[in-house]
């Protein structure tokens, strides 16, 4: 088993609150690793409720955002499994069966499975889900769980999206040392559709 060099930002899960949250740290400089087995649940779904977006496939829109986080280069894992997360002196070691990933943050969107959670030695809260803040930190300083896992009913694609922004936001903010905030503007849309364009995309 080998140890890679630290990544800033490890995810673990690739659903919509996994894969906000590599795309709002990658996309705003910090490194960032994926983790996605493929287990989501929104390759059951149809998505008719997600604000802007009239009528689409669950496995249609985790392929665009998966692409979304690969044209921003996300370091993504695809297949690769998560058996352990644990403290060290300098963040986090993330475990699979091919080897030990350092980071300094780690972001679990693992759905309703919270074992990598409770292993790390995250609260619950009374009803048996992980307890955090408004900005999804678990009790675990620098590690953070969103999406089903810290709800007990609301398992909803926009949801888990923002939840997943939130933590990555909170992220960005302890990094730059000031509340962060990823603000796009029109003129923006130019030059990364321009990038886009000269890559072949």
């Amino acid at each position: 088993m080998t140890t890679e060099d630290t990544t800033t930002v490890i995810v673990v899960g690739g659903g919509p609150a996994g894969l906000s949250a590599a795309l709002f740290t990658e996309k705003n400089g910090l490194e960032t690793a994926l983790f996605d087995t493929d287990g989501t649940w929104l390759h059951k779904a149809h998505l008719f409720n997600y604000l802007g977006i009239g009528s689409v496939g669950g496995s249609e829109f985790v392929e665009t955002a998966r692409g979304q986080v690969d044209r921003y280069g996300v370091d993504r894992h695809q297949g690769e499994a998560v058996t352990a997360v644990s403290e060290t002196d300098d963040g986090f070691d993330v475990e699979t069966d091919e080897g030990t990933y350092d980071a300094e943050y780690v972001v679990l969107a693992t759905g309703a499975n919270r074992d990598l959670a409770e292993e790390l030695g995250c609260e619950l809260t009374d009803e048996g889900v992980v307890d955090v803040g408004l900005e999804m930190e678990t009790s675990v300083e620098d590690a953070y769980a969103t999406g089903a896992m810290v709800r007990p009913n609301e398992w909803e694609a926009a949801i888990s999206v923002g939840d997943g922004a939130a933590a990555a936001l909170d992220i960005l903010s302890k990094e730059r040392g000031e509340r962060y905030h990823d603000f796009d503007v029109p003129a923006d849309a130019d030059g990364v559709f321009g990038a886009l364009i000269d890559d072949g995309e």
